[in-house]
């Protein structure tokens, strides 16, 4: 595969080039033949400025203010005493060496030694707060974008990939750090450093001083030259990464269809494939800093030799001595050192500015379901449960997932939801949730507009039972208990009989105690049910909506919930959606969906004896009954 020319060895193409015009990714997908832009997994953040980057993320420093202006003074006093150091080893060669007088030398070893004690301490004070100060902040930031991720809608985690997402709470974050605190310290440590150094050599010798200065200038437009090539390959960088770890989470998530359908190679060459986009990015960020090191050590070397070279001729003369020569030499590498780190910091900013546009993007993203300034917070409700109305239609669809839908439920009714898969059963369970609102029309709680209640208040009211039982890494007793924080063992217990789940529960090694591992593969799926069941009874809302609580199970298991379900459903209003129309027979209301509209409605009888399209979804599942017996016979 032939390379482009803007990869190629020691080559970095100049930005106003016909190939530099391209952007950084049709470079690498030409590399490594990557699918084209519009299908890209993880698309680029948008540019932010460095100012704007710096006043987004510098209030999360603001618990560490005090102890910052501590850090300081200790940046302050590190470069102080290297260069009192320094000094003490000119007055060993010029008061002790050369006239070979051993007087001066027991004070001199004293203060070096005395120096030298007093910079450990220093140097460890400034290395642990800074690294205090800088992982509070990173962990300050993380638990805020978390929140902030936590109370988004819905509809961003269905447009948004996960593993990305996963990628910028922990990758990107940690870049900011970099870029807002301990990237701000090494900058004002090595000011002081240039600073101190600088004025010692002018004390020195002045015209050594403004030779060896010479080179700054070149350095700086270096350093431009390389640092805007150096942020446009670390975004790059950053993006991979977010796109390698979202095919990896999203691989690893469905390992048993992956293995079911022998796709482990195929995984593995997705993977790869975008590991090696990964691979080539940070090859190219490498490169062009590899590049830029030299160029900064050519221009060191030049300025010393040309120094050395003065410095000796004013020695030959008579107007320089020895230690002061050494030390000049000394103090002109401590110089040159911080310039060079206060380049590389440029560089090392800019790349993680990259990270911080990725957050930032993430920051900007707005819940489309928030609290109105007004809302109100209700207590517990009686659940009487009103759709008056209601059209629907998600983000870039092009028709309504719901179309004028009505029915209302009174306080410990139910409501069965059945229909072919896309009719819209889910859609009116996420609407009385308020992961979305209605396009038209209005949802009421006992007579109140969901959207003028808050939504803690609006969920703490309603329990959800979902067609894939959703468990955490832990505990029985922790997973239970997750519907009522702070639930007592006895509590948890009577919910856990109730749910039909006690005896199993029991039956494990270690009880309520046992690790179910993650997604809780270490139980079967009617246990995990039942589990839910109990998790769903102990939180004790008024309001209950059941998602296919039967679907994944098999007979026994399902006929086996049914029971624990109708305890779970009593004196509770209950939505239940479904295709098993053996958990809709005692249901208050049955409502027929298709195509996003109430097609058919009435009780379980009314239903077959009208013998349309409930009692064609009844035969569906009972092929044994007759048309003309559906009126009579009573579900099993």
């Amino acid at each position: 595969m032939t390379r482009p020319r803007w990869f190629r060895r020691g080559r970095v193409l100049p930005m106003t080039s016909p190939a530099a015009t391209s952007s950084l990714y049709d470079r690498i997908t030409r590399l490594v033949d990557l699918p084209p832009r519009p299908r890209e997994l993880v698309e680029h953040a948008p540019s932010v400025p460095l100012k704007t980057i710096l006043r987004r993320f510098w209030p999360y420093a603001q618990p560490y203010r005090r102890w910052l202006v501590v850090n300081l003074l200790l940046i302050l006093l590190v470069p102080a005493v290297e260069a009192a150091q320094i000094w003490m080893f000119k007055l060993m060669i010029d008061d002790v060496l050369v006239p070979r007088d051993f007087g001066p030398f027991l004070w001199i070893a004293a203060a070096y030694l005395t120096l030298t004690l007093f910079g450990g301490i220093v140097s460890y004070a400034d290395d642990y707060l800074s690294t205090w100060i800088g992982e509070g902040f990173l962990r300050s930031l993380r638990v805020s974008l978390f929140r902030h991720v936590h109370a988004l809608s819905l509809d961003f985690f269905e447009r948004r990939r996960l593993g990305d997402v996963l990628s910028r709470l922990t990758g990107d974050v940690s870049s900011i750090e970099t870029f807002v605190l301990s990237g701000v310290a090494q900058s004002l440590a090595y000011a002081v450093q240039i600073a101190i150094f600088a004025g010692l050599l002018f004390y020195l010798r002045w015209e050594l001083a403004l030779i060896s200065i010479a080179v700054a200038p070149i350095a700086w437009i270096a350093t431009r030259y390389f640092t805007s090539r150096i942020k446009q390959a670390s975004r790059e960088k950053r993006r991979r990464s977010g796109t390698l770890t979202a095919v990896a989470e999203e691989s690893l998530a469905n390992v048993q269809l992956v293995q079911a359908y022998n796709r482990q190679e195929t995984e593995i060459e997705r993977f790869d494939r975008e590991n090696v986009a990964s691979y080539e990015a940070e090859l190219a960020t490498t490169r062009v800093k590899a590049l830029f090191s030299p160029a900064v050590d050519v221009l060191k070397l030049g300025g010393g030799l040309t120094v050395i070279g003065a410095g000796t001729w004013q020695l030959q003369q008579g107007r320089l001595t020895l230690g002061g020569l050494l030390v000049f030499l000394t103090y002109l590498g401590s110089l040159y050192s911080p310039i060079r780190g206060l380049s590389r910091l440029g560089t090392s900013i800019f790349a993680a500015s990259a990270g911080a546009e990725r957050i930032i993007e993430l920051l900007d993203e707005q819940p489309s379901v928030d609290d109105r300034t007004d809302a109100r917070t209700l207590g517990r409700v009686r659940g009487a449960v009103e759709f008056d109305h209601v059209s629907f239609r998600y983000p870039e669809r092009d028709r309504n997932a719901l179309s004028d839908v009505s029915f209302r439920l009174e306080p410990g009714e139910t409501v069965a939801l059945v229909g072919l898969s896309g009719a819209g059963k889910s859609t009116l369970a996420k609407l009385l949730l308020r992961f979305y609102d209605p396009a038209d029309g209005t949802i009421r709680l006992d007579g109140v507009d969901l959207r003028d209640l808050r939504l803690a208040s609006l969920r703490s009211n309603i329990a959800l039972l979902l067609q894939e039982t959703l468990v955490f890494e832990g505990t029985i007793y922790e997973n239970i208990a997750y519907g009522r924080p702070g639930a007592f063992k006895e509590q948890i217990e009577q919910a856990a009989r109730e749910a039909d789940a006690h005896d199993f529960i029991c039956s494990l090694p270690d009880g309520y105690d046992t690790l179910i591992g993650e997604r809780g593969q270490r139980l079967s799926g009617g246990q995990r049910q039942r589990m839910a069941i109990a998790r769903a009874m102990i939180r004790d809302a008024p309001i209950l909506i059941l998602d296919e609580p039967t679907t994944g199970l098999d007979a026994e298991s399902a006929e086996r919930i049914l029971e624990p379900l109708q305890r779970l459903m009593r004196n509770r209003t209950t939505i239940v959606i479904t295709h098993n129309l053996l958990t809709v027979r005692h249901a208050t209301t049955v409502l027929v969906l298709g195509g996003g509209r109430v097609a058919e409605r009435g009780t379980h009888g009314e239903m077959l004896a009208r013998d349309g399209t409930y009692a064609q979804l009844y035969r569906m599942h009972h092929p044994q009954v007759p048309a003309s017996g559906l009126s009579l016979v009573e579900p099993r």
